[in-house]
């Protein structure tokens, strides 16, 4: 299992560092993001989106790696958390609560939820995203190392505190 465990860790970091680039945030990344496609119901078609607010879109997740898994998108263009700043802890937060809620819609106790964002370069789309998966147990191995709370995922409340830590 252990071998296992560092095999999917392998690959994770390599298809993190083949995805990634240079974190930005700016009109010509927007343009070529299926995210932001998504979020603005550009290009279709588009997954159906659960909730829609001003400041983001939630929908299935394509790959589910549990029953429920969901994403949080802001409508804005920001390629990961590493480009974000103090005036962005709101809309983070404002995410994170709507995650929380629509998962409560769903009969699901989001304090049992894994919520949270890859940190870069461990990042499969560069497009901010929040993760809301329930349960953790219909995980398999891969994806229980994939989310589990590390360097490399950090749940929101963890995050917010990195965040402040790195950025503030």
């Amino acid at each position: 299992i252990f071998l296992t465990g560092l095999a999917g860790l392998g690959l994770i970091i390599l298809l993190s560092i083949y995805k990634c680039g240079s974190g930005s945030s700016d009109v010509a990344a927007s343009r070529d993001c299926f995210f932001c496609d998504f979020a603005h119901h550009r290009k279709g078609p588009p997954p159906v989106l659960e909730v829609e607010t001003e400041d983001y879109v939630i929908f299935k997740d394509k790959y589910p790696a549990a029953k429920h898994h969901y994403l949080a998108i802001p409508k804005e263009h920001y390629d990961s958390f590493s480009v974000l700043n103090k005036s962005h802890l709101g809309l983070v937060h404002r995410m994170e609560s709507g995650m929380r809620d629509f998962l409560r819609s769903q009969s699901v106790d989001p304090d049992k939820a894994i919520i949270g964002f890859h940190i870069p370069p461990f990042i499969s789309v560069k497009h901010l995203h929040l993760h809301g998966i329930y349960p953790p147990s219909d995980m398999g191995i891969g994806n229980k190392i994939n989310f589990m709370s590390s360097f490399w995922f950090k749940k929101v409340v963890k995050n917010i505190c990195f965040y402040s830590y790195q950025h503030i």
